[in-house]
């Protein structure tokens, strides 16, 4: 496959189907319940913290359920299966996923206890930075003065024992493929010894479309919007499938550099999407 080619997905657009009646009142009601479901229980989150914070201190025990709850709601309000296979790491690390849609934070957050690493600019957007923030997410520069720093904070999470949940592609996808793994955020892993006594958990996240559906339905690429792709969600009668795929996790020392990591990472992500690739 050339470049070019490779490269041309990104310009492809999904025909998005236009929402019936009865569609519009599918989106009011579950959005209307998720998104009382999501604050309300955000509110419940920050109220919680004020007591967990000063107790335990960088450590969480008690607010990552409540994300757990929100998102595993989420897929009950939308009536969309969710299945998980494997099991979730007992070690010190991180997992790393594909990114296919919006929908991926709800699934990793629903089938396992984690924090998620952000793009810094995450961190300002309206509703979701705050989201964000509250859940614990760690927010990473991608240059400049604050790169070091924020590369510190992600170490110390780390040896915390807090399990970091990140995307290696570096943007969403339209569902259907995975991109190349960057291995920058692997380097996190090769600093003080960490290498040592980390672990690292391919986990890979493999939607089916609703029947009749485009293949690409849940992914979220490209000029996408946000509020339209969300609309088309909600809105949908009968839903596809998720799988939340989780692999066998590997020791950090196992690898001679985080190139080598990103790319075993990268082939059992590719290999949990079966037939869709």
């Amino acid at each position: 496959m050339s470049g070019s080619d490779a490269e041309d997905w990104k310009q492809s657009e999904m025909v998005v189907p236009p929402i019936t009646a009865a569609g519009w009142l599918r989106v009011i009601w579950r959005g209307a319940v998720l998104g009382g479901v999501t604050y309300g229980c955000l509110v419940l989150l920050l109220l919680v913290r004020l007591v967990e914070r000063p107790l335990f201190g960088m450590q969480r025990p008690w607010t990552p359920w409540i994300t757990q709850f929100v998102c595993r709601m989420a897929f009950v309000i939308l009536r969309m299966p969710f299945v998980v296979k494997g099991g979730v790491m007992r070690q010190r690390g991180a997992v790393v996923a594909n990114h296919a849609s919006w929908l991926d934070i709800f699934a990793l957050n629903a089938a396992q206890r984690g924090y998620f690493v952000a793009k810094s600019e995450v961190e300002h957007w309206a509703a979701i930075g705050w989201l964000a923030r509250a859940t614990g997410t760690v927010f990473i520069a991608r240059k400049g003065a604050e790169a070091k720093r924020q590369q510190q904070v992600f170490e110390d999470r780390l040896r915390a024992g807090h399990h970091l949940m990140f995307f290696p592609e570096g943007t969403s996808t339209d569902a259907i493929r995975v991109l190349p793994f960057k291995s920058t955020l692997f380097a996190a892993f090769y600093t003080h010894g960490m290498e040592e006594v980390m672990w690292v958990q391919p986990v890979t996240l493999a939607y089916r479309a609703p029947e009749g559906a485009d293949a690409r339905f849940y992914g979220w690429w490209g000029d996408m919007a946000f509020s339209g792709h969300l609309l088309m969600v909600l809105a949908q009668a009968r839903q596809g499938r998720l799988e939340v795929i989780f692999h066998e996790p590997v020791p950090v020392d196992a690898f001679p550099d985080r190139k080598a990591l990103a790319a075993h990472c990268e082939a059992a992500v590719r290999a949990g999407m079966g037939g869709l690739q």
